[in-house]
């Protein structure tokens, strides 16, 4: 195999890209499906007393994406994949707009929301508070992005195009979070409701990483954005939050893509972390 082939995201590593999804939802499924069978009425007792198998499932996405680059170019391949962690030559603007935009996001959406007269949207910060949310900030931005963002989008823009990829991995990453909310408790208007959620936030995954210049690390930031300020956290109990922030993030997603098509423009058979930012 060619360096090229070992080291670059381009079109003929596309099944290993259906590779990785299918190790993703697959390692994901069967990590939560006591909790699942349990929410279900399957098994007896909580979903909360078969999650042991969460750990793996947050970390499926990084686990498949080392597989899957193993198969596509080896050991450097992999290498390659972790090295979009030190992608750190980013404009300090990058930096803050990662931690700060989820909150920022969610701010305007319930801003807008409490203009309407009896309107009850909760809170207006949600940080972590219980142990479980702590792990989680640590965890899942960096067990999730190392796959999402470091392997399968810039694949996925070098055979499609970064709209379509935005589009196929918006689909997918909601997807593969189907067995976390079903697990949860969530009810099935839930399910939908985040499932609409983590589809229109994808977008803005996108733009941070292509503005940044293919940054993995801006990628993790701004997931640990999102839990710094996790909405969620309101559900079961209420859905407004969240039914706040997805339509907030459905907004600001069309505005990127109308005002910045730059950034959404062409394809990216460069490895990540290794350009310039667009900006």
């Amino acid at each position: 195999m060619s360096t090229r082939a070992a080291h670059t995201p381009d079109a003929p590593g596309a099944p290993r890209t259906a590779l990785f999804f299918a190790i993703a939802l697959t390692l994901c499924t069967l990590a939560l499906l006591a909790p699942t069978l349990a929410a279900f009425g399957v098994l007896s007792g909580p979903p909360r007393r078969y999650m042991a198998g969460a750990p793996l499932a947050a970390l499926s996405p990084t686990i498949a994406a080392v597989i899957a680059a193993r198969r596509e170019g080896g050991r450097a391949a992999v290498r390659a994949l972790f090295r979009g962690l030190g992608a750190w030559r980013a404009s300090p603007i990058w930096y803050v707009l990662a931690l700060a935009l989820p909150t920022l996001v969610f701010t305007a959406g319930r801003a807008v929301y409490a203009l309407v007269p009896g309107n009850e949207g909760g809170p207006w910060f949600y940080p972590p508070e219980r142990p479980e949310h702590f792990a989680a900030l640590i965890v899942i931005p960096l067990g999730e992005e190392i796959g999402w963002r470091g392997y399968a989008l810039p694949r996925l823009m070098a055979r499609h195009g970064a709209p379509l990829a935005t589009a196929i991995l918006s689909f997918l990453w909601a997807l593969w979070h189907v067995p976390m909310f079903i697990s949860t408790g969530y009810t099935s208007s839930q399910v939908l409701v985040s499932f609409g959620f983590i589809m229109v936030g994808n977008p803005l995954f996108t733009w941070l990483y292509r503005r940044a210049g293919g940054s993995l690390l801006i990628a993790v930031l701004l997931h640990f954005g999102v839990h710094l300020d996790a909405m969620g956290h309101a559900l079961p109990a209420s859905t407004t939050p969240v039914t706040i922030a997805t339509a907030a993030y459905f907004v600001v997603s069309l505005a990127l893509f109308a005002l910045d098509r730059r950034a959404f423009r062409g394809k990216s058979p460069e490895a990540p972390g290794t350009r310039p930012a667009l900006g």
